[in-house]
């Protein structure tokens, strides 16, 4: 990102915004291709990889166990070889570099080492982790920092977890299920398991690499043990990152499509298309791919957000600029993300001047003159997203640490300038 000021004047959208972008490639698909092009049995490659901060540490990772990750350019190539010497993990703020390494790492021979940014020292690991010894893997520690003494192979068998505050918890034991000598049968006791789409997206993806998955079973998912076959994955545009990019035909009652938008897929951020629809906004298809067109007015949702928790900051953001009242449920669960979204976006927005109340489990609100002011994003990309859709429609929105957004889309401060 080339030097920006922090804060961040956020631009404004003085008139309806009519842009065509090309999106990043998704983090979700990228992280979990390059994890199981590291397990399988030949080279593989990955097209159009996101090129992030998480995607690199997920990277850096894998080559640190000893794989060969080539990512000089767009197309990425992973070489496996042997798990075997000492490693150490640097998660960063990376969700699934915390939970999707260390069941790998159980495979090498040596000792891993994991830790990373502070704020990821309080984000849940420890199911993970729980579950892995049930597995049969040596592990010290419950949360960030903790060490792992690999065996060079992993027993597996059948293992409960609550998989409660995060689906990457199921995830995590899937993606490397084949490669233990029972496989792995892991069973989910507890809440409803948020970001079902997830796991959706995952098991899809292993089925892909020829592995043997029954999921047929509800809050139970069976990976027989076998090889991981090696397939070349061309990733596709990151659905959730362009929230804020149709957010901004919504607020300024624009036109904004997003290409080679994808006519079915696991990523959650598919779900975008519903929620704008019901606000107001015009959605359809063609050739470019999603076309978005914004309403006179926004209208407020009332959503259970429980299986695309990651798209409430930009919806909550939105709703907050809607002229009818709005309740987003079912997203205690964001609490334990980059940051605990709920309190942040109530603090953040309300600083604006947003009518919200915070619940337990969500927001409500009610329509709001919004002004400008500070809006601190925690070192959390959506955050930003959040405070970029506010301020598109409100004078005077600075947006701390625009920065944070590298996270998962190099570059977006000037790529989102460039659009107005």
């Amino acid at each position: 990102m080339t030097s920006v000021p922090d804060p961040w004047p956020s631009p404004r959208a003085t008139a309806p915004v009519d842009a065509v972008v090309t999106l990043p490639g998704s983090k979700s698909l990228t992280n979990r291709a390059l994890v199981l092009a590291a397990v399988a049995d030949g080279p593989s490659v990955v097209r159009r990889a996101l090129r992030s901060r998480d995607t690199a540490l997920m990277a850096a990772a894998l080559t640190s166990l000893g794989s060969a990750v080539d990512t000089g350019g767009e197309d990425w190539t992973v070489t496996p070889a042997p798990f075997a010497g000492d490693a150490a993990v640097d998660v960063g703020l990376a969700g699934t570099v915390m939970r999707f390494v260390p069941p790998i790492a159980g495979l090498s021979a040596g000792t891993v080492s994991f830790d990373g940014d502070a704020h990821m020292r309080t984000r849940p690991v420890g199911e993970v982790l729980t579950a892995l010894r049930g597995l049969g893997v040596d592990i010290d520690g419950d949360a960030l920092p903790f060490r792992l003494r690999g065996r060079g192979a992993v027993r597996g068998g059948t293992v409960v977890v609550d998989a409660s505050a995060s689906s990457q918890f199921i995830s995590a034991l899937l993606l490397a299920g084949a490669r233990y000598e029972q496989g792995v049968d892991v069973r989910h006791d507890g809440k409803p398991v948020p970001s079902l789409p997830h796991i959706d997206m995952t098991v899809t993806m292993l089925r892909q690499h020829g592995v043997e998955v029954d999921d047929a079973g509800a809050n139970r998912w069976t990976v027989a043990p076998g090889p991981v076959r090696a397939v070349d994955h061309v990733i596709e545009p990151d659905l959730s990152n362009a929230a804020p990019f149709l957010a901004l035909a919504a607020v300024s009652g624009g036109t904004v499509t997003v290409r080679d938008w994808p006519r079915e897929t696991t990523q959650a951020g598919d779900a975008l298309r519903e929620i704008l629809t019901q606000m107001g906004c015009r959605v359809a298809f063609t050739d470019a791919g999603l076309t978005v067109t914004g309403p006179d007015e926004l209208q407020g949702v009332d959503l259970d957000l429980h299986d695309v928790g990651e798209l409430a900051p930009a919806v909550a953001a939105l709703c907050a600029l809607a002229t009818t009242p709005s309740h987003l449920r079912g997203i205690a669960h964001i609490r334990h993300h980059e940051t605990d979204r709920l309190a942040a976006l109530a603090k953040e927005l309300g600083g604006l001047g947003a009518d919200v109340v915070e619940r337990p489990d969500g927001l409500s609100l009610r329509p709001a003159r919004l002004g400008g002011g500070l809006f601190h994003t925690y070192g959390d990309h959506r955050m930003a997203h959040a405070g970029v859709i506010v301020g598109a429609a409100v004078d005077g929105v600075l947006v701390e640490n625009i920065a944070t957004t590298g996270k998962t889309f190099p570059d977006f401060a000037d790529f989102w300038s460039g659009l107005f």
